[in-house]
């Protein structure tokens, strides 16, 4: 068996999602930090470039670096460019990297305290780099005076401290953002897992795994058919018994009204109104069909169909009818002999010994035929179910006759078979003629044999079958009768069409 978790499927779930959505809110949190923070790096070294590039073109400047500046000119306009931008410090050297103009007048006349190399070697470059002011993003570059000389270099640099005050604003914006995020996640998790609680019915997914294995061993252990559909009508599980008494493997979400049944067992899949134990027939079977409504918590979740196989049991009353009816027969033949034995009797005991051997020949004498009279049934199976039902029939007041024109040449190879038929045929007839208005009330079989085949005719006194039934009298449920309570009515004739075919 699995292990029970102690915490519930649907908390786990929504402390991963909280989980899932707290990690990727940080981790876009710092990304975007990261990516904040370098792209301002980039643009104020590029702005301090820019500047230093705007100094350096001063011929004013350049002239005065060339000269040594006696006048103090390069530290009144380098200030003067600090002011007007709001960078941290514009430096100009000479070509020794000693300062001309810094905004720490202590400063100037003294050696640079990075390294001026590149920009008096004729480059450009942008840098971060801590100096006497602090950190800064610094833009070098060299300085010429007006007749192409390298004379010196410009040094321009804005406070990398605002770069990261500038950071923790924007920063600060986004941190609201991530907040009403993971607000957000932690609400839709919240709300997923209340819906995937609704969806499993509450169930865990160990006990929907036990679930599942159970609806497997029960469904394919049980040796009735068990039929599940959703609540639009479609199938959801049909087990192997199932599909062999419907003739058919449905596919998962196939349809009711796309199987291939008819009849009333077409109606119970349908979702009509049916009584439990339904006696339907089924191609060659005879099936008795429930059908239960599923439901949780007031909401419809479809139906469960059982189907179990009665045809043996049918058959079985089928046999046991024939026994009855040859029973019936031998008690109602029996007050014959009696009769008879009695007149024997009698005879004998009055001395008229006589007259007893006489009626003793008359008894024993069987007319000698070459060929079988008319309505002659000479299968024994046919000739003792035919007498027996005609004795029935003379208890029930009907005169059950047999044709004529009855011509059997043989025996019949399936006897089970075809009293099925021709018993359906006249147990029908007996009770129409029984409850119909004529006098006599009159039944008559005609049998005629054509090679492999037997033709049955059956025809009665009764009133005969409603026009608005002649098309349906075949089908299953369908009857002239109300239910008795006893045996389903409607079953008979359509059990002995699917035998006749």
């Amino acid at each position: 068996m699995p292990r029970r978790p102690r915490i519930r499927f649907a908390h786990q779930v929504l402390i991963l999602q909280i989980g899932v959505v707290v990690l990727v809110a940080v981790t876009g949190y710092g990304m975007a930090a990261w990516v904040q923070r370098g792209e301002l790096r980039h643009q104020y070294g590029w702005r301090a470039l820019t500047l230093a590039r705007a100094v350096a073109s001063d011929p004013v400047i350049g002239d005065a670096v060339a000269n040594g500046d006696p006048q103090g000119v390069v530290e009144d306009r380098a200030e003067r460019f600090r002011k007007a931008t709001g960078a941290l410090f514009v430096v100009v050297t000479d070509r020794r990297g000693i300062r001309l103009a810094h905004p720490n007048r202590d400063e100037i006349g003294r050696e640079v305290s990075t390294d001026p190399s590149a920009a008096l070697s004729g480059h450009e470059i942008i840098v971060i780099e801590r100096g006497t002011l602090g950190l800064s993003a610094r833009g070098k570059v060299p300085l010429y005076d007006h007749v192409g000389t390298l004379v010196g270099e410009v040094s321009v640099g804005f406070d990398a401290g605002e770069i990261d005050r500038r950071v923790h604003r924007t920063l600060a914006i986004a941190a609201g953002f991530a907040a009403g995020t993971v607000l957000l996640g932690v609400a839709a998790s919240a709300g997923i897992g209340r819906r995937l609680k609704r969806q499993t019915l509450g169930l865990e997914p160990h006990e929907l795994a036990e679930l599942v294995q159970e609806r497997e061993a029960v469904l394919h252990g049980i040796s009735e058919g068990v039929l599940a559909l959703d609540d639009g009508g479609r199938v959801t599980v049909c087990n192997e018994e199932a599909a062999r008494l419907l003739d058919v493997t449905p596919a998962r979400r196939t349809a009711v009204a796309d199987l291939p049944v008819a009849g009333r067992l077409k109606a119970v899949l349908e979702g009509e109104e049916v009584p439990p134990n339904l006696f339907v027939v089924s191609g060659d079977r005879v099936l008795v069909v429930n059908r239960r409504e599923v439901s949780h918590g007031g909401r419809r979740l479809g139906a469960v169909i059982s189907l179990r196989d009665r045809t043996d049991v049918e058959s079985l009353a089928s046999e046991l009818d024939a026994v009855r009816t040859l029973f019936d027969a031998l008690r109602a033949q029996r007050h014959e002999y009696a009769n008879r034995l009695h007149t024997l009797s009698g005879l004998l005991q009055l001395g008229h010994y006589e007259e007893a051997a006489g009626y003793i020949r008359a008894l024993a004498e069987v007319p000698a035929a070459k060929e079988e009279p008319p309505g002659t049934v000479p299968d024994p199976y046919l000739g003792a179910f035919l007498a027996a039902k005609a004795a029935v029939a003379a208890e029930k007041g009907v005169e059950l006759e047999i044709a004529e024109t009855t011509w059997v040449p043989g025996r019949v190879s399936e006897p089970l078979d075809v009293t099925t038929v021709l018993g359906n045929l006249v147990e029908n007839a007996l009770e129409a003629a029984r409850l119909g208005r004529r006098r006599p009330a009159r039944v008559e079989v005609e049998l005629l044999g054509d090679g492999h085949d037997l033709h049955v005719t059956v025809t009665d006194s009764g009133e005969g079958v409603p026009e608005d039934l002649k098309e349906a009298i075949f089908r299953d449920g369908v009857s002239t009768r109300q239910t008795d309570g006893e045996r389903p009515r409607g079953l008979g004739l359509a059990i002995a069409r699917t035998a006749a075919r």
